[in-house]
């Protein structure tokens, strides 16, 4: 057994309590991010993702946001034990579950689930700590305009790293003009500050063998509820009992169909800083999308 999983496995030990001698580990690969382990013992196993020690704060976050949504007590997520650094790697430890896909009736639970942890809310929107959105940074201050708080810390920020990035000149000037336009955009519009996933797409949930609905991979903070929404809709999966039990547990307000595309624009953008390629020209049809409606 290597050095590096030596040390996971004593600060497993340390944050249980107990001893813990693995019995098997399994590489299960990971996503674009990060690397993944299981790593089985007689006294449970354990999801274990890594990436290079500078990016420990990334996984500390991520155990946050976690702990976060776990509190609200309306979606299953893995539990976060602990992260830490060993011979060179981060590494955040998760409660192990077994997951599939997800059945009709499990996404009409998700969807009921949902709505009732964006019944959980805060004074403010942002939240109490930075923290990543994919790989990218997603800076969080508080703030108790929404208008502002979406304006600054999410279009203006993908904004200006798509300018660093090599984005074309128009779709920059377009965006600083979508910026200008947002008293018109959202009119009378005022959310709640909801508890959000941050990042809920078909890749960040499942079930367990039980078909309870779990979500994880998230980019917590506390925002407008249909910003969650918009994501799941951005690149499908969810179907439509999903959303019908969302919105009978809580509707959606009217102007959402517009919202929606200021709101996956901020992913978009993101993809754009991550991927490159033809992420610009999606997100330049978006925002001339807006400004149209607009005037």
């Amino acid at each position: 057994m290597d050095s590096k999983i030596e040390t996971i496995c004593r600060e497993i030990a340390r944050a249980t309590g107990r001893p813990f001698a693995p019995t098997g580990i399994e590489d299960v690969g990971g996503g674009c991010i990060n690397s993944a382990l299981v790593i089985a013992g007689r006294e449970g196993s354990y999801f274990v993702k890594l990436n290079s020690a500078a990016r420990l704060d990334m996984f500390q976050a991520e155990a946050a946001g976690l702990a976060e949504l776990a509190g609200a007590g309306a979606v299953r997520v893995p539990a976060p034990l602990c992260a830490g650094q060993a011979d060179g790697s981060a590494f955040l430890v998760l409660e192990y579950l077994s997951l599939r896909s997800a059945s009709v009736a499990a996404l009409e639970r998700l969807g009921r689930e949902l709505a009732a942890l964006h019944r959980a809310t805060r004074p403010s929107f942002g939240w109490v700590r930075d923290n990543t959105i994919g790989s990218t940074a997603q800076p969080n201050p508080l703030h108790h305009d929404w208008f502002k708080f979406w304006r600054e810390a999410r279009l203006g920020f993908q904004l200006d790293l798509a300018a660093r990035n090599g984005a074309p000149g128009t779709l920059i000037g377009k965006g600083e003009r979508l910026q200008d336009s947002f008293p018109a955009l959202f009119g009378s519009y005022r959310p709640v500050p909801s508890l959000l996933h941050g990042d809920l797409w078909g890749g960040n949930f499942a079930v367990t063998e039980q078909g309870e609905p779990v979500i994880f991979d998230p980019a917590v903070y506390y925002g407008d509820r249909e910003a969650d929404i918009a994501m799941t809709q951005l690149f499908g999966g969810f179907g439509p009992r999903f959303y019908a039990a969302y919105a009978e547990a809580w509707p959606l307000d009217e102007g959402y169909a517009t919202r929606k595309v200021l709101y996956n624009l901020y992913h978009v953008l993101n993809h754009f800083n991550l991927f490159g390629g033809g992420y610009a020209s999606q997100a330049e049809t978006m925002i001339d999308r807006l400004l149209a409606e607009i005037g």
